[in-house]
């Protein structure tokens, strides 16, 4: 017998999980079997279908990634801000690193693609998506069967209907790695630009300004800019200077008794003793002659289709929404198949685009089905012509939603939408204008009126819809009106207004600063950063750090933060995206420059710290004396301002504090055996949890187990009274890691706290004195016995005895005064550091070892 021959198997990857399960639903036809995958994340849905490809009949596999699979990263050695020279970063060593460790997601990718013949990748149709083509294929390589130019397909689509599914099966392509390189290039360039400027002057200015509300003063070749446009509207606010002018206003009656006022032609005058003058021209007339009566036919032209600049626009400026957040939902709506792929440039349809299919799919809506039946029985109007970019079609609706399915912003995102579509295939708008000129003496006058002969687009897309007006009076060419009114009205020229979002989002677009899906991120990066906040109307106010950013660099190097070096530098991306240029020439050219400017601003970053000195007041004027400095024995001062820190102006040295709500005070005046530095206790509340530290060791931890961050319970001095060795009870309930500590400011209400996780150990309230028996340990757990002491007439203890010493968990008669809650610490460690030292088995017998197993069971079961 001729053996079976063998189905062969395509592994098939979107960008999301909910874009996989979709897709997945569409092809397979509701009926794909469904399994979760193995890094917990994503699923894998299988069926049996032909492959149009090859025409044979194959096994499907369909999962997806969460976005980028690896991002790119300094090699370690250069990640310390305090051990590497930033202008290094233009050209020391980076490394792909993964996206997001915890989702294993080039393990995931390698298991899935395990002896599978083909691969379809079902990636967003942006030059993002062809990125992260090119980051799974690197993690299915060597696992697939085969992986050349015969076994890899792209799929093009716009939205998640099944039209446009089965039309991107049937219709397989190739990744354009072109695209991908753009993409590479961009970031690295972002990458080593950003934070070698980044780096430098949060380092510089962190710790001279007290009120410098900023724990990061970040640099961006793109948000620098965008920031830029917002300080440069705020300039021409400050440098107006208001100018006064006077309008001549006169009204006039009909014979009918209609009261009507009048525009003037000169429409203002600069000068008011000629504007007196031509005051008492007019005064000198008593009535007012109609000159001509013109009427004329006009259109308000209906929208081009709608692109993501302009969604972004309407978002902000008519939707109260921030271009991030609309963004969002829009994404989502392409998710759930409900309009067509958001981010796209295209202000045009193609002439195969079927635009009745959409309008009949919207018909039986109770909010614009009225509209879309006319216009299927009347005929659609053409669309007006607008910019094909290639990429994806305009944004449409995919299908009809009702109001109740959505959330409320997500429905006036839709709802724009579809009115938005509907109105680029309706009439425009008709209305004829009546202009009646009219003369008084020498002085030339008008009113005018509109009336609506043909709604068009305006009937769906309301908020464009001319306003009704008071009739106009019937009047002809010679008519006499009689003068009610003249007078001079005194006025000022007035600064234009803050930037809207829509505002920026319109000259980020002219200039060519970011795409169309990165707009949004740069704008809200600089509020996020402080350096810019938003108000009523969404304007966009720069802060005083904004301001003073910008106008440092203008003062250093205007290159910096003008946009028509990144506009040059997105130009020479898009060379890359198209094949015109090299992406190593790119590069290389890009980061050069940028690094001679680099150098250029270090030498010359006294002309922007004049800026931040007028500014910001410095340290040594900031804050209030709190504790004494274990180096000149004086007065540090605690600057509450974010970030918090405590200031020696002695020594010129500044020194971490926890950053999370709560309340510093003096440890009992004591202080550190290595650094002679104050003890500092802090609590965050009541239910919160506390601790002491040392500001010299907080911020340099003197033992390599300890991270940047670590209270003293966290040290392993052998022999210091508040740390590890003294304090350490036992290893934590919960936690793998931690050490439970006696609390010593805890009085009364005593506690141990681990050093690690947030467990807190509520111990013998209202104690008046609890020590940790350093020498002792438990037999039964190894935990160090505790020695406890009431005062008369609050103990605890059975038969009224004041002190006892024994084990917490073992002995009965104190495990009974144990009771445990949590509270939740906010880490106050920066740089991914300060896990402190574990201190297991140091300084004391077994102190930091967990209990037997099956104590430790009993524990968790008495706790919990």
């Amino acid at each position: 017998m001729i053996p079976e021959k063998k189905m062969k198997t395509v592994l098939m990857v979107a960008e999301k999980p909910s874009l996989a399960t979709s897709i997945s639903n569409i092809l397979s036809r509701n009926n794909c079997s469904f399994r979760k995958g193995s890094n917990g994340a994503c699923n894998v849905n299988e069926w049996n279908d032909n492959f149009p490809p090859t025409g044979e009949k194959v096994k499907y596999k369909m999962t997806s990634v969460c976005g980028h699979v690896m991002s790119l990263d300094f090699d370690s050695r250069f990640n310390s801000w305090d051990k590497v020279d930033p202008a290094e970063l233009f050209s020391c060593a980076t490394e792909k690193k993964e996206a997001t460790a915890k989702l294993r997601m080039p393990s995931f990718l390698s298991q899935e693609a395990k002896g599978c013949d083909y691969i379809v990748l079902w990636l967003d149709c942006d030059k993002e998506g062809e990125n992260i083509c090119f980051e799974v294929l690197d993690a299915v390589r060597g696992q697939m069967r085969r992986l050349d130019r015969s076994t890899v397909f792209r799929a093009k689509f716009s939205s998640i209907t099944a039209k446009d599914i089965a039309a991107a099966m049937n219709n397989l392509g190739e990744p354009d790695e072109n695209q991908s390189k753009s993409v590479d290039a961009r970031q690295e360039l972002d990458l080593r630009i950003g934070c070698a400027f980044t780096r430098f002057q949060t380092r510089f200015f962190q710790g001279k300004y007290g009120d410098l509300d900023s724990s990061l003063i970040s640099f961006g070749p793109c948000q620098t800019p965008t920031l830029g446009f917002c300080v440069e509207r705020h300039d021409q606010i400050q440098t107006h200077k208001p100018e006064p002018y006077w309008v001549l206003q006169v009204s006039v009656e009909t014979a009918s008794g209609l009261r009507v006022p009048l525009e003037w032609e000169r429409v203002r005058c600069f000068d008011k003793e000629v504007a007196v003058m031509f005051l008492n021209l007019v005064k000198a007339e008593s009535v007012a002659k109609i000159e001509s009566v013109v009427v004329k036919e006009k259109q308000k032209e209906k929208p081009i289709a709608l692109n993501t600049v302009e969604l972004m626009r309407v978002a902000s400026s008519g939707l109260s929404m921030g271009p991030h957040h609309a963004m969002t939902l829009a994404e989502r709506l392409y998710i759930q198949g409900y309009i067509s792929y958001p981010r796209t440039e295209s202000t045009q349809y193609a002439e195969s685009f079927d635009l009745k299919d959409i309008l009949r799919q919207q018909q039986n809506s109770g909010d614009w089905g009225a509209e879309c039946k006319a216009l299927l029985q009347e005929g659609i109007s053409k669309p007006r012509k607008g910019h094909d970019a290639g990429d994806h079609p305009p944004i449409t609706p995919c299908r009809a939603v009702s109001r109740g399915e959505l959330d409320g912003e997500s429905w006036k995102i839709y709802d724009y939408i579809v009115r938005h579509f509907i109105g680029t295939v309706s009439r425009n708008c008709k209305y004829e204008q009546t202009t009646v000129n009219v003369r008084i003496g020498e002085e030339e006058f008008s009113f005018s009126g509109k009336r609506v002969t043909d709604p068009g687009f305006t009937g769906v897309m309301t908020w464009q819809a001319i306003p009704p007006e008071e009739s106009l009076p019937q009047v002809k060419k010679g008519d006499s009106l009689t003068i009610k009114e003249a007078k001079l009205s005194d006025r000022q020229t007035a600064p234009p207004g803050y930037l809207t979002e829509s505002d920026l989002i319109t000259l980020m677009e002219k200039h060519g600063i970011g795409t169309d899906a990165s707009i949004p991120v740069h704008i809200n990066n600089i509020c996020t950063r402080n350096y810019v906040k938003i108000e009523s109307g969404r304007r966009l106010e720069p802060t005083n750090l904004g301001i003073v950013l910008v106008h440092g660099y203008l003062k250093i190097d205007p290159d910096l933060v003008r946009p028509t070096m990144r506009s040059a530098v997105e130009k020479q991306l898009d060379l890359i995206a198209h094949g015109k240029a090299d992406f190593q020439s790119v590069l290389r050219h890009t980061l050069e420059v940028f690094k001679m400017k680099f150098l250029y601003f270090v030498k010359n970053v006294e002309g922007m710290d004049q800026l931040f000195e007028v500014s910001f007041s410095s340290l040594a004027d900031s804050g209030r004396p709190f504790s004494r400095c274990g180096k000149c024995r004086r007065y540090m001062k605690l600057v509450e301002a974010k970030p918090k820190r405590l200031f020696c102006s002695t020594c010129d040295e500044t020194y971490n504090v926890p950053q999370q709500n709560g309340n510093l005070k003096l440890h009992q005046e004591l202080k550190c055996p290595l650094d002679d530095f104050e003890l500092i206790y802090f609590t965050a509340g009541a239910q919160g949890k506390s601790f002491v530290f040392c500001p010299y060791c907080y911020s340099n931890p003197p033992f390599p187990d300890m991270g940047k961050g670590s209270p003293c319970s966290a040290c392993i001095h052998p022999t210091c009274s508040h740390g590890l060795n003294r304090l350490g009870v036992s290893g934590c309930v919960e936690c793998d890691q931690g050490i439970l500590v006696l609390d010593p400011a805890s009085i009364p209400k005593w506690k141990l706290v681990c050093n690690k996780c947030d467990v807190i150990v509520r111990i013998f309230d209202d104690a008046a004195k609890i020590t940790v028996n350093a020498a002792e340990s438990c037999p039964d757990c190894e935990a160090q016995l505790l020695k406890v002491e009431y005062k008369e007439g609050k103990t605890k203890l059975p038969g009224e005895r004041l002190s006892a010493e024994g084990c917490i968990y073992c002995n009965p008669e104190l495990n009974a005064l144990v009771e445990k809650s949590h509270a939740v610490l906010l880490k106050a460690r920066r740089g991914g550091g300060g896990r402190g030292g574990r201190g297991r088995g140091r300084g004391g017998r077994g102190r930091g070892r967990k209990a037997p197993k099956d104590k430790m069971s009993q524990l968790a079961a008495y706790f919990v």
